[in-house]
This record gives structure tokens, C-alpha cells and sequence, in this order.
């Protein structure tokens, strides 16, 4: 496979949304390390003040600009902004209206809090638009300064209403700087160039909210992406093991003779009843995944599935994620 050759050849932007939990900011930076292997420069963007990327890279918090966080396989590099919204809105202020002294007096009296609270649809725009101008940049040259983009988004729940930015602007503004840079965000939110994907669990209420996510995307016309399960459990017994497991008919004698043939001959049937409970959990949770994987075959679109790591998330694993995306054709 090339470097080119992936599902999404032609998209510039991904936005990475998911249930609260999946792990969407570490796969987003994993999509970011993946897209920008073989050479290319990336930005990830994050718009919820969280500093979670500065922690998945383990560097110091960002700052409000845009800075290299890690080298890509092959030569690539990831770029890393933090979006913050009070010096995001001042920009806006300074580039439509040539307020920036104005909004630095502003944010002493807690006006630019007061803006986005009353009208949160500008804060989103602010927070879409400068990523939307990050896509669009260019150089000299008339080349992109960044083959693509990353945003760490917010969670599936709002994903919808903060995309779609012409709806929440309609109250604010018709005509004027506020819609046309509204109008602007949406030309690249809505094109071809733009996917947005959904980070789940094989749990319940993740599936849901990925299913009517994606639902809710498509309602109003805004590109879906793939799904990406995160965190899989493998099965680590048999089918037979695990039907036996699942019917809570397992052999504990058998079981009490495996502990004792290892040499844990103390504590044997305590030992082996512990075992015997973490099977049938095991079990419960590999029909549950299954289940959910059923639930997502209603979906169509690509899939991509990202193990659970052994020994947690670390910068290394952070490559592992990466490299399983691009070997799903992800990037």
C-alpha cells in the first residue's frame, strides 16, 4: 500500500469525534502520526482546552500556537495547536473588525466570556474557523502548508450543531464579517475534503451514540467518515471455552488441578475460583463485543479496529495505533 493509497485519498480535514471515554484524543493523534508517515506535515488541533495532546506526546502544555510535537515514520512531522477561544475570539476581532485592542480590554472585563456564553454558536465558529483556515493556508508557492488536518473534537453529542456553523450563526448574524466566515468554515466543513469519524467501544452506549451520530450527520448533510473501534478485547480462549464460560459450566476440579500442576499449591481453590470468575467475564465480554460489532454492520461505512494495549498508553503505543490505521487503509 502507498502512501496515497488509503479511503481517504483527497481529505484534508478529519475531524475525530466519539462518546466521552473511547479514547478519541489518542486516536487522533494516532491519525495524525499515521497520515503524516512517508513524509507529510500534519496539524492536529485541539478545541476543548483539555491539553490532552501535550500529555499523549509528553510535552509541556501548548500554547496558542502551532508547534512541531513528533516525528512520523518515514521522515513525517505532526504539528500540535491548542486552540484557546478568548485568544482565538481577539484574532477574529482584530482580522474582520481591527479590534485587538479593544478585545484585550475586553477579556479583563470578562466580555469575551459573556460573548460566548450568550452566543455559543460564535465560539464555535471561532473554534471551526481556525481550523478551516489551517486546511486552507497556503505558501508562496500555492502549495498547502499542511497535507492535512486532525481536529480533536467535541464529543458525539454536540458534534452535529458545533459543525454545522451556518445554523448556529443564523440568529447571530445575516448578513456581514460573522456570516460570511461562517459561510466560509462551511464550504470546507461540507466538501469533499472533509470526514468526520466516530471513535467507539464495542459497548452499548457508545455504539448508539456512534450510530446516531452519524445519523444525525447525515440529516443535515455533513460528511461522515469511518467508524473506529478502539480498545478491542481479543479472545484468549476457545470457542468451546468461551460457549462453556458464558453457560457458568465451567469444571472447577479441572481447574484446581491446572492451578496445583503449576505449583501454586497453596491457596489452590481460591485461586482457581478467581480464574474461573475472570472466564466467565471474559466470556460475557467477548458476546458483548460481538453483539455490538453485529450493531455496526448496519453502518456502512469503512471500519477500523485498534487493539486494546498491554501495557497501557504511552507514546510508544502511540505509534502502534497509528501503524494498525495505515495498515487498514485509515491513512
Amino acid at each position: 500500500m502507498s502512501a496515497r493509497d488509503t479511503d481517504w485519498d483527497g481529505v484534508r480535514l478529519h475531524v475525530v469525534t466519539g462518546k466521552g471515554g473511547t479514547g478519541k484524543t489518542t486516536v487522533a493523534a494516532a491519525l495524525a502520526l499515521a497520515l503524516a508517515a512517508g513524509g507529510r506535515k500534519v496539524l492536529l488541533v485541539e478545541v476543548e482546552g483539555r491539553q490532552g495532546i501535550a500529555q499523549l506526546f509528553d510535552c509541556p502544555p501548548l500554547p496558542y500556537e502551532e508547534r512541531r510535537v513528533a516525528v512520523a515514520p518515514d521522515g513525517g512531522d505532526v504539528h500540535a495547536l491548542a486552540v484557546d477561544t478568548e485568544e482565538a475570539l481577539i484574532e477574529y476581532l482584530e482580522m474582520f473588525y481591527n479590534l485587538k485592542r479593544a478585545g484585550k480590554a475586553m477579556t479583563k472585563l470578562g466580555i469575551v466570556d459573556f460573548v460566548t456564553t450568550i452566543a455559543p454558536g460564535l465560539r464555535d465558529v471561532i473554534l471551526t474557523g481556525k481550523t478551516s483556515e489551517s486546511v486552507r493556508r497556503k505558501k508562496k508557492d500555492g502549495s498547502f502548508v499542511y497535507d492535512a488536518v486532525v481536529m480533536d473534537a467535541p464529543p458525539t453529542g454536540r458534534i452535529t450543531k458545533f459543525l454545522n456553523v451556518n445554523d448556529e450563526v443564523s440568529g447571530l448574524a445575516k448578513v456581514g464579517p460573522v456570516r460570511n466566515h461562517a459561510d466560509t468554515v462551511m464550504k470546507v466543513v461540507r466538501s469533499p475534503e472533509t470526514a468526520v469519524h466516530f471513535v467507539t467501544l464495542l459497548e452499548e452506549m457508545p455504539v448508539q451514540e456512534t450510530m446516531d451520530g452519524i445519523r444525525d450527520l447525515t440529516a443535515v448533510g455533513l460528511p461522515v467518515g469511518g467508524v473506529i473501534v478502539n480498545m478491542e478485547h481479543q479472545p484468549v480462549l476457545t470457542e468451546d471455552d468461551l460457549a462453556v464460560a458464558a453457560a457458568g459450566a465451567l469444571d472447577t476440579d479441572e481447574i484446581v488441578r491446572g492451578v496445583k500442576a503449576a505449583g501454586l499449591e497453596h491457596d489452590a481453590e481460591a485461586i482457581a475460583a478467581v480464574l474461573a470468575g475472570e472466564a466467565v467475564d471474559h466470556a460475557r465480554r467477548t458476546a458483548l463485543q460481538r453483539r455490538e460489532k453485529e450493531r455496526l454492520d448496519s453502518v456502512d461505512r469503512p471500519r477500523y479496529t485498534l487493539p486494546q494495549l498491554s501495557d497501557g498508553m504511552d507514546l510508544a503505543g502511540l505509534y502502534d495505533l497509528a501503524a494498525a490505521l495505515r495498515d487498514q487503509g485509515a491513512a
